[in-house]
């Protein structure tokens, strides 16, 4: 990886590119408020959950694909359509749409291709990283990071946790990136699929939470 594909990775996905990920929990607030997450512990079990057999399994399986399809948009665009039809309820597609259409609109300061109009997070920044040349793993174990730094923010604000123990989560899940990247290496688009029902539940419920602060 070069330094110029590296700093594009790091600017790309920072929590300061204006993509709005800040206001989403992906169903974290009403885990908290039903007493399934109450401390780091059980934040961290919730989040590898979601890393290795949930959204963010699917997520690294089509970033790659899009990765290797950004030269070609009517592959693109059937991995959009299927990305798009993975969301469990109206809060998650909502998530990942305005995820990437704000990605996709911000990404174009560096130039690149015209994006579909609505495009799934994990599209946008497999698209976009492809088409610039940056390494796939390398996008694949950032993403994820960028993922699980956002949940964990999100736990830090609603549990709340301290900023210390937030970073021992984080730390803590550095296996579990690892390993959904490596495994997602090979995976086919055939092998989506994923087994976090409470956090199914957790996103479809928070849809009708009486109080909110994210919008997922």
């Amino acid at each position: 990886m070069t330094e110029t594909t590296l700093f594009r990775l790091l600017a790309w996905l920072s929590p300061a590119f204006p993509t709005g990920a800040y206001a989403y929990s992906h169903g974290l607030e009403w885990a908290v408020n039903a007493g399934d997450v109450t401390d780091g512990t059980t934040a961290r079990l919730w989040i590898a959950d979601i890393l290795m057999h949930g959204a963010g399994r699917n997520d690294a399986i089509l970033l790659r694909h899009a990765h290797r399809a950004a030269h070609f948009l009517s592959s693109l665009l059937e991995i959009n359509d299927i990305a798009a039809a993975l969301a469990g309820c109206r809060e998650r597609q909502a998530e990942s749409l305005n995820l990437g259409v704000a990605f996709a609109r911000a990404v174009r300061v560096w130039g690149g291709p015209e994006l579909p109009g609505e495009i799934v997070y994990p599209v946008a920044v497999g698209a976009a990283a492809g088409w610039h040349n940056i390494e796939e793993d390398a996008t694949t174990v950032a993403y994820l990071q960028a993922i699980a730094a956002n949940l964990i923010s999100a736990a830090v604000r609603l549990v709340p946790l301290g900023q210390t123990t937030g970073l021992q989560i984080l730390a803590a899940l550095e296996p579990s990136i690892l390993e959904v990247m490596h495994r997602s290496r090979a995976a086919t688009l055939e092998d989506l699929g994923g087994c976090t029902f409470r956090s199914d539940l957790a996103a479809i419920r928070h849809e009708t939470q009486y109080s909110r602060l994210f919008r997922s």
